[in-house]
C-alpha cells in the first residue's frame, strides 16, 4: 500500500497540525501526570490518612497503576472509532474526558470529610484519566505522522512525544510553584489548584484542534473503501506478531520514564533523605534537556533506521540506569548536585532515542485501517506492565534492598534485554506495507 504524496499540503497547515498534536499531548500528560507527581506528596496523606506513610503511598501508587490499567480500554474504544471515523474527531473527544476527570480530582472532597467513598470516586475518576489518554496518544502522533511529507515521518512522529516531557514538566513545575506556599496552604487547597489549571489549558487544547483537518491516510483508507467492521478483529487476524513485538519493545520506555520521572520523588525524599523542592527541581530540569533530544532522534531515525536507534537507545538505558543508582546510593545523600546529574545522563539523553522514535516505529507496523488501533493497543496495553505497575514495583524493590537501589537496577536491565530482543526481531516494516519512510 503506498503512502500518498503530501507535498500539495500547505506549510502552515502541517505547522498548525504539528502544534495542535504537540499541545494536545501536552495538555493530556499534564494532566496524567499531575497524579503522580503529587501521590507521594499529598494524595497519600489526603486519601489514606491511616496508613504508614510507605503502605499509604504504595496505596496511592495503586490507584496511580489503575490509570494505566483503564487505557487500554480507551485505547481499544476510541482506535476503533478513530479508524472508522476519522482522527480528528476523536482527539476532540479525548481532550474532554480528559480534561474533565483531572478537574473533578480536584474538587474531590478527602477521607476525612467523607470517608471510604473519597478514595472509591478518586479510583473512579482515575479510570476515566486513564481511559481519555488512551485514546489520545494514538491519535496524536497519527495526526502528524499520516501528514509528514516522506522521509520526514520520523520527525513528524516525534513531535507529539515532547507532550510527555512537556506534560511531566509543567505538572512538576505547578506544583513546585505551590510547593512554596506554606505546608498547611499546600496540603488544604494548593494540590486543588494543580488540577484546576487543566480547565484553562483544555480550552486552549481545543480551540487549535478543531482547526485542523483529518489526515490524507485515512482518507485514502476510507475511498478506497478499506474501513474495516471491527479494526481490532482485523489487527488480531493479520497482526500478532507485530502486536507482541510492538508490547515487547515499549516496556523500556515505560519503565524508564516511571523510574526517572514519577519514582525518582519518592526515591530521592525517602532513601536519600533529600528535599521535596530538590526531587521536582531534577524532573523539570530533566524533562528541560530531554526536548531536543527527542527531536534529534526523530532526524536520526529518518536517516539510519528506526529500529538502529531505538535499540541503541534500549542499551544506554539499561547500561546508564545502573550508573545512575550506583551513584545516587553511594554520592546522592552526600552531594544533591549529583542527584540531577545521574537521572539527566539515563533520563534525557537516553530516553528519548526510544520514545523520540516509538510513535513512528508503532505506526510502521501497520496498514491505515487498523493503524490507530494497533498503535493505541501495543502503547497502552504495555502500559499497564511497562508503566503503570512501575513506580508500585520500584517503591517494593527499594524496601525491600533497604533503601538500596540494587534490585531496581536489576529489573531495569531485565526490562531492558526484553525490549532490546523485540526490536530487533521486529520487520523493517510489516510483510504488507512499503513505506520505505517508517522503515
Amino acid at each position: 500500500m503506498e503512502i500518498a504524496d503530501r507535498n500539495a499540503s500547505p506549510h502552515s497547515s502541517k505547522s498548525l497540525i504539528i502544534l495542535a498534536s504537540t499541545l494536545g499531548t501536552t495538555i493530556e500528560w499534564y494532566d496524567f501526570f499531575l497524579y503522580g507527581v503529587l501521590t507521594p506528596l499529598v494524595l497519600n496523606r489526603l486519601f489514606f490518612p491511616s496508613m504508614s506513610p510507605v503502605m499509604g503511598t504504595i496505596a496511592a501508587y495503586t490507584t496511580f497503576a489503575v490509570g494505566f490499567l483503564s487505557r487500554p480500554i480507551g485505547g481499544i474504544i476510541f482506535g476503533h472509532y478513530g479508524d472508522r471515523l476519522g482522527r480528528k474527531t476523536i482527539l476532540v473527544l479525548t481532550m474532554l474526558i480528559m480534561g474533565g476527570s483531572t478537574f473533578l480530582i480536584g474538587a474531590l472532597p478527602t477521607t476525612d470529610s467523607i470517608g471510604i467513598a473519597a478514595p472509591l470516586l478518586l479510583l473512579l475518576l482515575r479510570i476515566l484519566q486513564g481511559i481519555g489518554i488512551g485514546g489520545e496518544w494514538g491519535g496524536a502522533v497519527l495526526m502528524t505522522i499520516e501528514h509528514a511529507p516522506p522521509g520526514k515521518r520520523s520527525l513528524y512522529g516525534s513531535w507529539p512525544q515532547l507532550g510527555v516531557p512537556l506534560g511531566l514538566m509543567s505538572s512538576a513545575g505547578v506544583v513546585a510553584v505551590l510547593n512554596l506556599f506554606p505546608d498547611s496552604a499546600f496540603i488544604s487547597w494548593g494540590w486543588r489548584a494543580a488540577f484546576f489549571v487543566s480547565a484553562a489549558l483544555v480550552a486552549i487544547g481545543l480551540y487549535v484542534r478543531l482547526k485542523i483537518m483529518e489526515t490524507p491516510d485515512f482518507e485514502k483508507a476510507r475511498l478506497e473503501n478499506k474501513i474495516v467492521p471491527v479494526p481490532i478483529t482485523e489487527l488480531f487476524r493479520n497482526y500478532k506478531r507485530e502486536v507482541l513485538l510492538t508490547l515487547g519493545a515499549r516496556y523500556v520506555e515505560g519503565a524508564c520514564f516511571n523510574t526517572f520521572g514519577v519514582f525518582i520523588i519518592y526515591y530521592v525524599t525517602h532513601s536519600l533523605g533529600l528535599t521535596r523542592g530538590l526531587a521536582l527541581n531534577t524532573v523539570i530540569i530533566s524533562s528541560a534537556f530531554m526536548l531536543p533530544f527527542i527531536i534529534i532522534a526523530g532526524i536520526l531515525a529518518d536517516r539510519f533506521g528506526l529500529r538502529r536507534v531505538f535499540a541503541w537507545g534500549t542499551i544506554m538505558i539499561g547500561i546508564l540506569t545502573a550508573l545512575s543508582f550506583w551513584t545516587m546510593d553511594h554520592f546522592g545523600a552526600q552531594h544533591p548536585g549529583i542527584v540531577m546529574i545521574a537521572v539527566i545522563l539515563p533520563f534525557s539523553l537516553a530516553y528519548p532515542m526510544v520514545y523520540g522514535t516509538e510513535s513512528s516505529l508503532f505506526a510502521s507496523q501497520f496498514d491505515a485501517n487498523v493503524r490507530y488501533t494497533g498503535v493505541s493497543f501495543a502503547y497502552q496495553f504495555s502500559g499497564i506492565f511497562a508503566s503503570g505497575l512501575t513506580p508500585l514495583i520500584a517503591t517494593a524493590l527499594i524496601n525491600a534492598g533497604g533503601g538500596k537501589s540494587h534490585l531496581v537496577v536489576l529489573y531495569m536491565m531485565v526490562v531492558a534485554a526484553v525490549s532490546l530482543i523485540s526490536v530487533l526481531l521486529m520487520k523493517g516494516i510489516s510483510a504488507n506495507l512499503r513505506r520505505p519512510a517508517l522503515a
